[in-house]
């Protein structure tokens, strides 16, 4: 991952998902922090955007949800105020409701409930995922691991079938990598989009989750169960105001996605870029121990995504430019993660390296990712379970990366595997 031929400042271009695909974005991002930290980045239908590469520029925006927003939606795509309440997720509220939303499946993510009641199903579910792969000498490692691993974990959180767990990998797939045509036939920069700019994602495919979503709801309103779906049905928000029926949807699209899609980028650019610095890799085989403590080390090197925008509520000075109101303000977190001021080679991996207060998760701010802890666990388990397995891995052809500046995950990653 690391950075290709420098890249002009003139040149720099953000929204050039082919740049992101090839892996030509990080030296983007190094000219940016480098040259022009808070950087007006023209986009070709919309207004255009701040991009903000510093860790602490990052770090000003994402903490000041009163002077920059969420509510004007959280990805570069313009959404019309017509379509912003069918389409608007926990991701794009701020403020007493953003809480109110968050607290209902809150209790459910703490640290001490995933180590009380899910840790020892989660460790099985690693352990089987790890067996099933490691049967066959050859595997693509995205679809064997990484993406098996965390749809598991989320199918019994939701309660449902295993079986429905290629469906559910499936709709990720496409709502999130909307900008991949590996993954969809609904490409959100196809003017065929316009028709679905009411839906999220711009994909028609999204009323088939709703559909699944609401009849699982259905099926457990006023029941007991604890499962999340269940707690959703049954569970009334802290501030009074129940879910309505576009909450839910937008809700359940968003554990679909996020209990999915980035623990599973995590996993697959960690490995890579275990492979990529075998040192580290011994390491980590060598002193099990360090595997907890290298999490860390591993959530900022591998950035899952890239970029969450929010918008300028009034004029404000940010880096020495003048935002203006109404603009959009882009924190690219994987610029951020690698940051010289604040990370000692950061295009290395250090699976020692202490104190790593990367910007990952979102830090401490008030969108801090819900599912933070499940994440760390998820990643922690798999590489307890794995490394101690291998006595050798490697490639066997290219990896291949999404088409996508929102994203930053890998889609094939084949390999070939030797057991101790």
């Amino acid at each position: 991952m690391n950075p290709s031929e420098p890249v002009a400042l003139e040149d720099v271009d953000l929204t050039d998902l082919d740049a992101f695909r090839d892996g030509q974005a990080w030296a983007q991002f190094d000219t940016l922090r480098r040259e022009d930290p808070v950087h007006w980045n023209e986009e070709a239908d919309d207004a255009g955007f701040w991009a903000v590469t510093k860790y602490d520029d990052i770090w000003t925006v994402d903490k000041d949800s009163e002077t920059f927003t969420s509510e004007e939606f959280v990805n570069l795509e313009e959404v019309s105020p017509e379509n912003r309440d069918k389409r608007r997720s926990m991701l794009e509220t701020d403020g007493p409701r953003h809480a109110a939303l968050k607290q209902l499946l809150a209790r459910e993510f703490s640290p001490r409930n995933l180590m009380k009641n899910y840790e020892g199903f989660l460790r099985e579910i690693t352990r089987k995922t790890v067996d099933d792969a490691l049967q066959h000498p050859e595997f693509d490692f995205v679809q064997k691991i990484s993406a098996d691993f965390p749809i598991q974990v989320l199918a019994r959180l939701l309660d449902v079938p295993l079986s429905d767990t290629p469906q559910l990998i499936a709709w990720g797939n496409e709502l999130v990598a909307n900008t991949d045509p590996d993954y969809t036939a609904h490409l959100l920069d196809d003017p065929e989009s316009e028709k679905y700019a009411h839906l999220p994602f711009r994909s028609p495919t999204v009323q088939e989750v709703w559909d699944y979503g609401r009849a699982l709801r259905d099926a457990r309103k006023g029941g007991d169960g604890k499962d999340l779906i269940s707690l959703l049905a049954n569970k009334a928000p802290s501030d009074g105001i129940p879910l309505s029926e576009d909450d839910f949807d937008n809700y359940f699209t968003l554990l679909v996605i996020a209990g999915n899609e980035t623990t599973r980028h995590a996993i697959s650019s960690s490995m890579l870029g275990l492979m990529e610095q075998p040192e580290q890799l011994r390491k980590l085989q060598d002193n099990p121990e360090l595997i907890a403590p290298a999490v860390e080390e591993l959530l900022r090197w591998a950035s899952p995504v890239h970029h969450f925008r929010r918008t300028a509520t009034k004029d404000v000075v940010l880096g020495g430019k003048e935002i203006k109101e109404g603009d959009k303000v882009v924190m690219w977190f994987g610029s951020g993660n690698r940051d010289d001021d604040h990370f000692e080679n950061p295009y290395s991996i250090d699976v020692t390296r202490t104190n790593v207060d990367h910007l990952t998760f979102g830090k401490g701010s008030p969108h801090l990712c819900m599912g933070n802890n499940l994440a760390r666990m998820e990643i922690r388990l798999m590489f307890e379970e794995l490394l101690p397995r291998l006595e050798s891995i490697e490639l066997t052809g290219d990896v291949k990366r999404i088409r996508s500046n929102f994203v930053n995950g890998i889609k094939k990653f084949p390999v070939k595997v030797t057991t101790k």
